[in-house]
């Protein structure tokens, strides 16, 4: 009898042990913990954020987060917020928000920028303030209006102005008016193109694509997949970091806009947006310009806990990629995800919510016919084996950037709150976040669920 109950507790043991993977936490490092995440609905640009600046819409994620969590503000150590596009009267636009938001003028804040994955830099920073033992309590977010874009004066015409702004008496005026040509007046417009290589991030996902062999028919039908189970998650109820805005003077904005499945046949009327007449990407599978924000509260774990919270995940590993920007400006996912995986000791089986960023169909698509080539794993990225694929089962469930909006400054928390809700949703324990970014750069990271 002794015997059998000690062979049947040997088995219960070996189950529960099965079911529940490995932690990730490290020895003599303080674990960084998501308490939760908000944002505010990303809308198609030039709708009913259009008449907002940057900072009023930050300030929306960061009293949507204190309204969520009831954090205390003088408990918050620092705020870091990601941004792209700059508005010049609040080029530090977390400290303005946060002031906005009611927060003390004694809580310091900055703004970081990293292109498509700014708001991932400003939650990493965050892990390392608190890791390191700087801070306990951390608010990270980021923001994009693009419907409110610096366009700015000829280089010629600043010029001008600033000379004229100098002059000291009538006959120098005179002067410098008398340079004055009409095509000083042509005004610079802001490009989401390389610098170093002058060439469109749409161009350059049309030549992935291209490189990779990926179909027309095969982009639009990943992008009607995203749109479809955003639309699904949406009616479901799941997205749940969506916080109401009242938009001043205008009605209550509660949920994303730009959610909206269509058809193949629809789809496939469109013509390219960028290599004419034979390019592949077109705007019914590329992501939209967006506004919008976000806001997360990270907490070292035992303070947390110290003030009664349970959190949603602890953020693990991390890694930065970069690579060639003219021909891999959008494979960041590919570089960064085994080296994530290595250094937390994972396998891509180990992963039970994949979130990528999805910029364009085609980028996903390249990324995973890159990740799923021997021969491209040899020759690119100095490793013996391939990546390994993703299955598609896991992998952005709830929808993506090309279906929910990329506010390029924002991006980076609603991929970690997506994987976080998705895990503690599903029973999972760990998630992979993953985006590319301009310069050919690249982020990846480990989620790990709170144990309930």
């Amino acid at each position: 009898m002794t015997l059998v109950c000690g062979w049947l507790l040997y088995g219960w043991i070996v189950a529960v042990q099965t079911k529940t993977k490995k932690t990730l936490a490290k020895p003599n490092i303080r674990n960084v913990v998501v308490v939760d995440g908000v944002r505010t609905p990303f809308l198609l640009s030039g709708t009913s954020y259009k008449d907002l600046m940057p900072h009023d819409l930050a300030r929306a994620a960061l009293t949507g987060l204190l309204h969520r969590t009831s954090v205390p503000k003088e408990v918050v150590d620092y705020i870091i917020f990601g941004t792209v596009i700059q508005e010049v009267k609040t080029s530090n636009v977390a400290r303005e928000a946060a002031l906005g938001a009611g927060f003390s003028d004694k809580t310091p804040a900055h703004t970081v920028t990293m292109a498509c994955i700014s708001a991932n830099q400003a939650m990493t920073t965050g892990v390392g303030l608190i890791a390191s033992g700087q801070c306990d309590v951390i608010v990270a977010g980021g923001v994009e209006l693009m419907s409110d874009i610096p366009i700015r004066h000829s280089r010629k015409m600043r010029k001008l102005m600033l000379d004229l702004n100098k002059a000291k008496s009538m006959g120098q005026r005179l002067s410098l008016i008398s340079k004055f040509r009409l095509n000083f007046l042509a005004p610079e417009l802001p490009a989401v193109a390389e610098f170093s290589t002058s060439e469109t991030m749409g161009h350059s996902a049309d030549r992935l694509a291209a490189a990779f062999a990926v179909s027309r028919l095969e982009q639009d039908e990943y992008a009607l997949r995203s749109h479809s189970l955003a639309k699904k998650a949406q009616d479901e109820g799941l997205l749940s970091d969506v916080v109401p805005f009242r938009v001043p003077g205008k009605d209550t904005v509660t949920k994303d806009n730009g959610i909206r499945p269509s058809s193949l046949e629809q789809m496939a009327k469109l013509k390219p947006a960028f290599i004419k007449p034979y390019g592949t990407v077109t705007a019914a599978n590329s992501s939209f310009l967006t506004d919008g924000a976000s806001a997360m509260l990270i907490m070292a774990e035992e303070k947390a806990l110290a003030m009664g919270y349970k959190p949603k995940a602890y953020l693990r590993d991390f890694m930065y990629v970069s690579q060639d920007p003219k021909d891999q400006l959008l494979l960041g996912p590919t570089y960064a995800t085994p080296k994530v995986l290595e250094k937390a000791g994972l396998t891509m089986n180990d992963i039970d919510a994949f979130e990528f960023h999805e910029a364009f169909s085609g980028q996903i698509l390249a990324n995973f016919k890159a990740m799923d080539s021997d021969w491209f794993a040899e020759n690119y990225m100095g490793r013996k084996t391939k990546v390994g694929l993703p299955p598609l089962e896991k992998f952005n469930n709830w929808g993506g950037s090309l279906s929910l909006g990329h506010p390029f400054g924002a991006t980076g928390c609603r991929l970690v709150m997506a994987a976080a809700n998705r895990l503690r949703k599903e029973g999972g324990q760990y998630g992979l976040v993953a985006a590319c970014a301009a310069g050919g750069q690249g982020h990846a990271m480990i989620v790990e669920a709170y144990p309930k």
